[in-house]
């Protein structure tokens, strides 16, 4: 246990390399860790990000690997952290092949999605599955849109996806009512309310795309998209963590990023129902300054600078 860092920031997606960048730029000791599956696999490119629109996530990934390599401060490392342990300044964090020691910890995993168990759904995920208009609707503005629908607050957000389509059907997969006002809304904006239960998601002939919906009693929709939000839990490390979540699921925070463990931040979507790359890299970023500030600020008053 011979290695020491000012923090180890755990994830490699756009939180944790933002994080890494800012604070590898302030001349902090930093360990970022990356390792285990990657929530938009399954996704061709990243949208909406400034100066990286359509880069594909894999790219993204390697060019923000090879700006940290400018800064020899910032290791990088394929490893998994498996846990956290120790007090704020001295941590003591449990990696898949050692333990290191850190003053502050960054967690940015994001969350895992729990897709449905319809036949053809995860098939189709992130090909013709999407959770983000933002991040995909460009692409598949105007076509015949499905939104599959977990509740009210679902059908509401149908009026959004107007702005991508004006052919769209909500599919209730027979699992609750639509109240009467929020009925007459959304048919007064055109779009169709399907209350029947789906049987499948059919492919067309290359398997990358949606062809049709198939309802429990043998009939069909077509449909060439599927906008969805299935439900997420948050990943093992944070729940190994024992970090406070809000009502919402997501990790509580300070005003200065910091979680209910005093010395561990938190950045990305395992935060914030807002999720996305861009999003994601700023609050990475502004966890990292949160930190930084404090840490310096720390490390000035000891005479450790």
């Amino acid at each position: 246990m011979n290695e020491e860092y000012d923090v180890v920031i755990a994830g490699g997606g756009p939180s944790g390399l933002s994080a890494a960048l800012v604070l590898g730029r302030a001349r902090k000791r930093v360990l970022l860790c990356d390792s285990g599956p990657r929530r938009n696999a399954a996704a061709e490119r990243i949208h909406g990000f400034v100066t990286r629109d359509g880069t594909p996530p894999s790219e993204f990934r390697h060019i923000g690997r090879e700006q940290l390599r400018h800064y020899p401060n910032v290791s990088v490392r394929d490893v998994r952290v498996e846990d956290v342990r120790g007090d704020k300044g001295a941590f003591e964090v449990s990696l898949e092949d050692g333990v290191v020691r850190a003053r502050r910890v960054i967690v940015g995993v994001g969350m895992v999605d729990e897709l449905p168990p319809i036949p053809g759904y995860r098939e189709l995920w992130g090909k013709a599955i999407f959770q983000c208009p933002y991040c995909h609707g460009w692409e598949v503005q105007d076509g015949a849109f499905a939104l599959i629908a977990s509740g009210p607050p679902m059908v509401e957000f149908s009026l959004f996806l107007r702005g991508w389509t004006k052919d769209l059907v909500v599919f209730t997969d027979a699992r609750f009512e639509v109240a009467d006002d929020l009925r007459r809304r959304v048919l007064g904006a055109g779009i169709t309310i399907e209350e029947r239960a789906i049987a499948k998601l059919i492919p067309d002939a290359s398997g990358q795309h949606l062809e049709a919906i198939e309802l429990a009693d043998g009939a069909r929709i077509a449909r060439r998209v599927v906008f969805a939000r299935p439900a997420q839990r948050q990943p093992a490390l944070v729940t190994r963590l024992d970090l406070a979540l809000d009502e919402n699921g997501f990790v509580r925070l300070s005003e200065h990023r910091e979680t209910s463990r005093p010395g561990i931040y938190a950045a990305g979507d395992s935060t914030t129902m807002m999720q996305g790359a861009l999003v994601a890299a700023s609050s990475g970023a502004h966890a990292a300054y949160m930190l930084n500030h404090e840490l310096t600020m720390e490390l000035a008053a000891s005479g450790l600078l």
